[in-house]
């Protein structure tokens, strides 16, 4: 019986992340997968995918940064943003020094607002954006906030640009690099993309679709523990017969982890032989704030 973890899997161009999650079950016959963030068709790059309990951590992963690797066309304009879309607006390409790599960086670096893309599964009026846009229809969006931790852009041809960039939950990739092409007096597309990280867990750690068929067939799934997958959150110990009163509903117990740190919103508590136990999350829905079993925790 296959057990618990989490799959890093180098999804390839061209399918999309549920036809993924599609092929793992098949190849695991486990009981339940499913993707901890969807990758778009047209991208490459590390997919994570939960197995059984893997699938009940997704928010964590859903909510964590993520880094990308990405080549953006300059002076020509899409409908999707992306290289699949339709042409929209081709415009003169200007002449992009170092100088001007440095200013978008620092432009386009911290805390920004985001308008997302008629091309998304947001949805309006029960609605998803996409089939609007499909329709050849927009409608007006509001602008979310996003943060940009890290932005460095290089020039590999005179219309070309790649960049490496590390965002937070809720950033369109393709959105962003038809911003900086507006913000060169230009406009673009995005033209690749592939995801290298997702928190701590890199695109060096996992296996394309058919290595893992060879080596489920072998008897070696490459599956990560949950313990190692959240070996990123701050961890807090408790003995045997703490977690006996915490599986019972006694939550008080967890008032042992003490405050939470600027920042933090999720411990992993683990057992004395340092498996993983439950999830605690940070609530402030009283005066000094306090911890509580996980919605998506249950036992590990």
């Amino acid at each position: 019986m296959i057990k618990s973890g989490i799959l890093l899997i180098d999804k390839p161009e061209g399918p999309s992340s549920a036809q993924i999650v599609h092929r793992v079950k098949k190849i695991l016959q486990a009981k339940k997968v499913g993707h901890l963030g969807t990758l778009d068709p047209f991208a490459s790059g590390l997919l994570l995918i939960g197995v059984n309990e893997g699938t009940k951590i997704a928010d964590i992963f859903l909510g964590g940064a993520k880094s990308y690797r990405g080549v953006m066309v300059l002076g020509v304009e899409t409908d999707s943003q992306d290289g699949t879309g339709k042409v929209v607006n081709e415009r003169a390409v200007p002449s992009v020094s170092d100088k001007d790599l440095r200013s978008l960086e620092a432009k386009f670096t911290g805390e920004q607002q985001q308008v997302p893309p008629m091309f998304s599964a947001l949805k309006k009026d029960g609605v998803r954006l996409y089939q609007l846009a499909r329709q050849g229809k927009e409608i007006p969006r509001e602008p979310r906030a996003i943060r940009i931790d890290a932005l460095h852009i290089k020039k590999i041809s005179g219309s070309e640009l790649e960049f490496t960039v590390t965002c937070s939950r809720g950033t369109y990739v393709r959105t962003l690099a038809a911003d900086m092409g507006q913000s060169l007096g230009c406009g673009a597309h995005l033209k690749s993309l592939r995801r290298t990280a997702c928190d701590h867990l890199k695109i060096e750690q996992s296996v394309g679709i058919e290595e893992l068929e060879q080596r489920c067939a072998k008897g070696a799934v490459p599956l990560i523990s949950l313990g190692a997958a959240l070996g990123h959150l701050r961890s807090m110990t408790l003995q045997s017969r703490l977690l006996s009163r915490l599986r019972l509903g006694q939550q008080e117990v967890l008032g042992q982890i003490g405050k939470a740190r600027e920042g933090e919103k999720i411990v992993a508590i683990v057992d004395p032989r340092g498996q993983l136990a439950a999830l605690a999350e940070w609530m402030n829905d009283t005066a000094e704030g306090r911890w509580r079993l996980s919605a998506t925790s249950a036992q590990y």
